[in-house]
């Protein structure tokens, strides 16, 4: 009688288990959460970063149950940088985690994949942004300029990759929430150029190069190794690429219309594993990335 008792309550909470796990993602097609997880890999890698930079720890210490077990960053630290920058990098942090939550709140997700946020990767960015070895090596974490041109690289691409996600959407749920998703990465892209633009014309020390020529390169080369032609802009530009063809400032990037451009998965994969080639993972994810759309490309399942 008690083992029958006792089988009864296993066999409920068996099931309590299992209508549980249902409810996330339930009611959202495949293909929906095949596009909403992929964008997973650009935010645990914006949370850690900016989480890192600005405390010097990050999701394992203040959303463990996000990371799932998932890898600590390789070279994650803490940045030099001055208390207004410091508290602008800990809110965008703060709403990384948000996002992440947000994502796996609807969609299974999957652990946090290896991610490469160490002074060489960025290095290699740098370096291959110029065609050419940066002397001394840059250095993301050594002052408020080297961050804010390294976090140049991340959010956009987010932004990019929401655009391009929008019209292929079918669930009015997933597309609530990557509207909600663009709108803020959107306006941390913003605040960044916005900060980079007042310092433009300055020199990132000890290079003698202007902080818009770090920014035009760095977008030549997202658009090189993405290889869908012009979807990455610069500080200035020529002018008949800036708005309505008559200005070379460029404080928000656009196309013609001034509209965001977007990006698809495959282009994404090629930047962010610094190889042009979704097929080969490096730069920021060692591993790849994770999920259905990512781990196609490296011919393996998906979760």
């Amino acid at each position: 009688m008690i083992f029958a008792y006792f089988s009864l309550l296993i066999f409920l909470f068996l099931q309590l288990l299992s209508s549980s796990g249902a409810a996330i993602g339930s009611n959202v097609p495949k293909s929906d959460v095949d596009l909403l997880e992929f964008p997973l890999n650009l935010e645990y890698m914006e949370a850690e970063f900016f989480l890192w930079g600005s405390f010097g720890y990050g999701l394992d210490s203040f959303a463990p149950e996000l990371a799932v077990g998932g890898p600590s960053p390789i070279g994650a630290r803490i940045a030099k940088l001055s208390p207004l920058i410091r508290d602008v990098i800990a809110q965008f942090g703060f709403q990384e985690v948000g996002h992440v939550r947000a994502i796996k709140n609807t969609v299974a997700g999957f652990p946090r994949p290896l991610l490469n946020q160490s002074r060489e990767a960025f290095a290699t960015v740098m370096n291959d942004a110029f065609g050419h070895q940066l002397e001394p090596p840059f250095n993301p974490y050594a002052n408020d300029i080297n961050y804010l041109l390294a976090s140049y690289v991340i959010p956009y691409l987010g932004l990019t990759g929401y655009v391009g996600a929008n019209p292929k959407l079918h669930s009015p749920t997933v597309k609530r929430l990557l509207v909600g998703l663009l709108g803020v990465e959107s306006g941390q892209d913003a605040v960044l150029r916005a900060l980079l633009y007042e310092h433009g014309r300055e020199n990132v020390e000890p290079y003698g190069i202007t902080a818009i020529e770090f920014t035009n390169s760095i977008s030549e080369l997202r658009n090189k190794l993405g290889r869908h032609g012009l979807k990455n802009e610069g500080l200035k530009v020529k002018p008949t690429v800036g708005a309505e063809g008559k200005i070379r400032e460029n404080i928000l990037a656009g196309d013609k219309y001034s509209l965001s451009y977007d990006r698809t998965p495959e282009e994404i994969l090629r930047i962010v594993y610094g190889s042009g080639n979704e097929n080969k993972p490096g730069g920021f994810y060692p591993k790849g990335a994770d999920g259905q759309i990512a781990k196609s490309y490296l011919g393996v399942g998906g979760n």
